[in-house]
């Protein structure tokens, strides 16, 4: 398997590709349209045919590049089960496995940063866990269908179920961090370690954090596969 992360410093989002090097083909997970030159070049360096874009939910904070990718390559667009984007090609259900070449990538309902969020296991030995689990945090939950509740059940009872030894690579780090591991994350996260449910949703609560600086143009051109409206 190959496997690069990808960094938009502008908006603190990672990117990841992944690929079967023997089948030459490849998917990417939650593209930056900033940054589509930047994969389309790497896709073709590496001689690799993008099959899939997959976003794990509608980012608040930038664009998706996934229309522009379509375009270029002919990719499917592939977004969560109950996602409002009418543009995809395919909605991903919880526990479904989409091959890609021989790498299995087994989708996880994870909701609660946005009601529509997906965990992306990979190769069974890493995840990527969008907004829903951060290294040492997790994403907000005060907007987009978000519920505390349900994010805190979908952290405890699926991604910590995962071994401990799953790598952790979140959609977005603004610290540095580029790596973790569920272990890690149980022992160390303190948005969850010697929190149940009830004060956990309390500090949820309390954060009152600002809207992402590009959320009045992000999620309506996300629902639309990048397409700015207007």
């Amino acid at each position: 398997m190959l496997f690069r992360q990808l960094f938009d410093a502008q908006t603190g989002t990672y990117t990841y590709l992944i690929a079967d090097p023997t089948r030459r083909v490849a998917a990417l997970v939650d593209p930056v349209l900033e940054q589509v030159e930047r994969d389309l070049q790497l896709l073709r360096e590496l001689e690799l045919n993008l099959c899939f874009t997959l976003e794990t939910h509608i980012h608040a904070d930038h664009i998706t590049g996934m229309g522009k990718l379509r375009e270029q390559t002919g990719c499917q667009c592939l977004v969560p089960a109950l996602a409002n984007v009418a543009c995809a090609n395919r909605f991903l259900q919880d526990g479904e496995v989409l091959p890609l070449g021989d790498i299995p990538i087994q989708a996880i309902a994870t909701p609660g940063h946005t009601d529509s969020h997906l965990a992306y296991l990979i190769n069974g030995d890493r995840v990527l866990t969008g907004d829903a689990l951060l290294i040492r945090g997790c994403g907000r939950t005060d907007f987009q269908g978000g519920n505390a509740e349900e994010l805190y059940d979908s952290v405890t009872r699926k991604l910590f179920t995962l071994p401990e030894a799953t790598l952790v690579y979140p959609a977005h780090d603004y610290k540095g961090l580029t790596v973790s591991t569920i272990g890690e994350e149980k022992r160390f996260n303190p948005r969850f370690v010697g929190r149940d449910r009830a004060s956990f949703v309390a500090f949820m609560a309390a954060l009152k954090l600002p809207d992402p600086k590009k959320i009045a143009e992000a999620v309506p051109a996300n629902q639309r596969c990048g397409n700015r409206v207007g």
